[in-house]
């Protein structure tokens, strides 16, 4: 064998191994990522009421003033969702909040839907967990068109990506501001924007989306926003439990387009 011919095949072995190695420390590398974001993960979210409750299946953080969640917050994977059919039961007060959570009677004989936070049909893994999704605490009005339509498209979806990418985190409610719409002897407020928030099971991605209150046809990439955007209008801190340059870099984005739709 000739010089050039050893130097050749010499060069050849030595990048492939380094290629090797460099494929070796990415693996290590987002299973070292992934290790951190699910190894006891807090992803709740700060509370401007320090009103924190926490079922089986979902935590929350309610707003008196409001007569109903600021946040939702949840863990969501393939299987707590699946085909079997439940009695549906009626929504009831919430036994966990101190100041009482608004009665049902609110929303009779209004245009509005006793609108889920974490959706039933996310809680399906037990009948208990999907009865607790029907306390008034996890409900906020939402016009029947918005409840059943984009609403309802977006909830489908996060079951979708849930599957998808082996876990999402979820974190969910309408906008509370203030001189809002009221219904009811307690004055639930009825709130003009729903946003959802979703960071993956691995921590490599998160979105955010910011839905007007009304139906709509448009896709839902169309209501893709930043996370800052939304904690700027909530005053509320999404993730804060993320390392800090993760955390300024994965809420900075608007970009939907590595998630799948």
């Amino acid at each position: 064998m000739n010089f050039y011919k050893f130097l050749s095949i010499l060069i050849i072995t030595c990048f492939t191994a380094s290629c090797k190695q460099i494929e070796t420390n990415e693996v290590e590398t987002s299973e070292k990522i992934g290790s951190t974001i699910t190894s006891s993960f807090n992803f709740l979210p700060s509370s401007t009421t320090n009103s924190v409750y926490k079922h089986e299946g979902y935590t929350f953080s309610y707003v008196e003033k409001h007569e109903q969640a600021e946040w939702v917050a949840y863990y969501l994977e393939e299987s707590d969702f699946n085909s079997v059919k439940y009695k549906r039961p009626f929504f009831n007060q919430d036994p966990l909040v101190e100041t009482k959570s608004a009665d049902w009677r609110n929303f009779k004989k209004t245009k509005y839907n006793k609108g889920h936070l974490c959706p039933a049909g996310d809680r399906k893994k037990t009948y208990d967990l999907y009865e607790e999704t029907f306390y008034t605490s996890n409900a906020s009005p939402q016009l029947y068109d918005f409840n059943a339509g984009v609403w309802n498209r977006l909830e489908q979806k996060t079951r979708y990506w849930a599957a998808k990418y082996n876990g999402v985190y979820v974190i969910t409610g309408g906008v509370l501001s203030n001189n809002l719409k009221t219904i009811g002897k307690e004055k639930v407020s009825v709130p003009n924007y729903f946003y959802k928030i979703l960071l993956t099971k691995d921590g490599g991605k998160m979105i955010g989306f910011l839905l007007p209150h009304k139906d709509s046809e448009e896709a839902l990439y169309t209501f893709s926003v930043s996370v800052d955007s939304i904690e700027e209008m909530t005053g509320i801190d999404f993730f804060p439990a993320l390392e800090d340059a993760l955390e300024n870099k994965l809420e900075a984005t608007s970009n939907y387009k590595n998630w799948v739709f």
